[in-house]
């Protein structure tokens, strides 16, 4: 067998198996995402068995100390646009020069295999179905990381402002009063009003928590956090499903799930969800049908879900304290902030009382 396509295979077989690995490491360490770095690992496996017919011989050719590659100069023209060369923009660039690499390297592979020396032991169109799988693998992983700032900011207290509470007071006035008082999300909920209202209040408040450094979520309305450049949107369990609605919402943007049992929690967290939101903790009289599922289902969710735990429910100043020693990493309220008069007082209560049991 000649020995050139050898020396190929050898080149783009490193190159590729390189390139799954940084990413599959990013996956499993940094953003401690089992399930993507199964995937990573999975692909690298395979592709491991699917040269193993060439036994040693890609190794056997392997001269890497006279390989006239290394001789190349680049020119200055192409710089800018090689792999190689080009500066890593963090983390997403990281992982796109690798996710490229690899690409670039199994299309390598899949046309090899089609050379008549080769075809009898390499089969191609393994090569292409993992060049495409990489291609979906790519854009999931850049997804989590281009959410990760988001997702780590899903801690503390979390106001749902509920237009229905406000019983007529400015939207923006309160949303102003929660930001100073140290909320670090705020939910626009509203079940009665037509979306063309919403909408002119979605962005408003868009603008205000953007320039406060708070997270703006909508809850229910895909359409809504679209057209409102929302940070994330908030679904229950009678919503769009979760895989549906990350299809349509830009990968920056986060999606959190309200869940009652472990069931559902690891349901929503192995299709996508961003956080989950566990309650009502408490009985509630903001939602008279919710289920109770207490401070325990609390502690067994956060042993078995990777993602930030938002407990809800009839939370308030007396055991918002408890609620976070349970392990909840944000307190999401309403009627504890919106029924008081003075709201950033309510908020900055709320917030002490959250920092003293994270011992901050």
């Amino acid at each position: 067998m000649p020995h050139q396509p050898l020396r190929m295979i050898d080149a783009n077989l490193n190159r590729s198996s390189e390139g799954l690995r940084v990413m599959e490491d990013v996956a499993r360490f940094l953003l401690n995402d089992a399930e993507l770095s199964q995937r990573l690992r999975t692909l690298r496996h395979n592709l491991a068995k699917e040269t193993k017919s060439l036994s040693a011989g890609p190794l056997s050719h392997r001269d890497s100390e006279h390989d006239v590659g290394h001789a190349y100069p680049i020119p200055p023209a192409d710089k800018a646009s090689n792999i190689k060369t080009a500066p890593l923009q963090g983390l997403v660039g990281l992982v796109t020069a690798n996710a490229k690499r690899a690409e670039e390297s199994l299309r390598v592979l899949e046309e090899l295999a089609k050379l008549p020396e080769m075809n009898s032991r390499l089969n191609s169109t393994s090569f292409e179905q993992a060049r495409f799988a990489l291609y979906a693998l790519e854009r999931d992983l850049i997804s989590r990381i281009s959410r990760r700032d988001k997702t780590n900011r899903m801690a503390g207290l979390y106001v749902i402002l509920d237009r229905q509470f406000l019983a007529g007071r400015d939207e923006l006035e309160v949303a102003k009063q929660i930001t100073e008082g140290g909320a670090r999300a705020i939910q626009l909920r509203d079940k009665q009003s037509k979306r063309s209202e919403l909408l002119v209040v979605a962005q408003k408040l868009k603008e205000l928590c953007s320039q406060a450094g708070v997270l703006f979520i909508i809850n229910d309305y895909l359409d809504l956090a679209l057209a409102a450049d929302a940070d994330g949107l908030h679904l229950g369990q009678e919503d769009l499903p979760l895989p549906v609605v990350r299809k349509e919402l830009p990968i920056d943007k986060i999606v959190g799930c309200s869940v009652t049992t472990p069931a559902q929690a690891t349901k929503a967290q192995n299709e996508g969800a961003d956080y989950i939101a566990v309650g009502s903790v408490f009985p509630t009289t903001t939602k008279k049908a919710a289920v109770v599922v207490g401070v325990d289902m609390v502690k067994q969710l956060k042993r078995i879900v990777s993602a930030p735990l938002v407990a809800i429910g009839g939370i308030n100043q007396n055991n918002v304290g408890e609620v976070v020693a349970a392990g909840a990493d944000a307190v999401a309220v309403i009627s504890a902030v919106l029924n008081e008069k003075d709201v950033k007082g309510a908020v900055r209560k709320l917030v002490a009382n959250i920092d003293s049991v994270k011992g901050k």
